[in-house]
């Protein structure tokens, strides 16, 4: 062991986001790889290795084909790089919708292969007792309530939720199913903004809004789309960024200097030593 002593940074918890109910609004961001989750670690409570990941680094329709092998791949990278935020990661369609068994069996690989502190799953009808069983074998789970997109097959694409009273009703309800079972957290997506704050008021952890409701005890956004990567976002995102026409820009640039053999130049060349 070195001699050395090692500065320790505490990385928050999934008691500290309970904690943080009806306080200071958590900010999540979602990260999928090593630099940007670097950038991100000094701003966020909570970094999400979301299965968004397929969609928008691998190009797929939808989230439906993310697998096992792609959470653990970015979810690695994203803890080489994390020192403070905490870090959820997704659990991939068809991992936990089975029998309890199955799901806790592939959390905890989830968590085991990558050093995540706690898993999210999307709270359809039947999953709060998956979720009180990962509870109790000491594996933190967050929820999702409203949107989900890995129901988009079943659903048509993404809809926004809650517009109909009896639609309303049934997220409210998945909503304290998913507290009572012992979820630390809860994201609340794509739902009609009354609903959110109702959601918000009624459950004893926090919510955390994605074209929700300001109301939320925190918001998530997909880290590429706010900082403007695509060239269309959601209604829900607020663009704090232009990566993409900077990015075009720089190519660009590179491009007319290759082209007028402007670079590689003197500052960027390696010469042999004289005699």
């Amino acid at each position: 062991m070195s001699a050395q002593r090692q500065e320790t940074i505490r990385r928050v918890s999934a008691p500290d986001i309970t904690a943080r109910k009806g306080a200071t609004p958590i900010v999540c961001l979602t990260a999928y790889t090593a630099p940007v989750a670097e950038i991100l670690d000094e701003h966020c409570d909570i970094m999400l290795v979301g299965d968004s990941v397929g969609m928008v680094v691998h190009g797929l329709p939808n989230t439906v084909g993310v697998t096992m092998e792609m959470m653990i791949l970015h979810g690695q990278a994203v803890m080489r790089a994390a020192k403070r935020a905490m870090v959820a990661i997704d659990m991939p369609f068809g991992s936990y919708e089975g029998a309890p068994e199955e799901a806790y069996a592939n959390a905890a690989r989830l968590m085991k292969e990558t050093g995540a502190q706690a898993v999210k799953v999307e709270s359809g009808p039947t999953v709060a007792a998956t979720i009180e069983y990962l509870v109790k074998r000491g594996i933190p789970v967050m929820g999702h309530v409203g949107l989900r997109p890995q129901a988009t097959l079943i659903d048509g694409g993404f809809k926004a939720k809650g517009k109909s009273a009896e639609e309303r009703a049934r997220i409210l309800e998945e909503a304290k199913a998913t507290a009572a079972a012992g979820a630390f957290s809860i994201v609340v997506e794509g739902v009609a903004e009354g609903l959110a704050r109702e959601i918000t008021q009624a459950v004893t952890v926090p919510t955390i809004g994605i074209g929700a409701s300001a109301g939320c005890d925190g918001q998530v956004l997909v880290v590429d789309d706010m900082l403007g990567l695509f060239d269309w976002t959601p209604k829900f995102v607020r663009r704090y960024g232009d990566l993409r026409g900077e990015i075009s820009k720089a190519v660009a640039a590179y491009a007319d200097d290759v082209r007028a053999r402007r670079f590689p130049g003197p500052a960027e060349i390696y010469y042999a030593k004289a005699g």
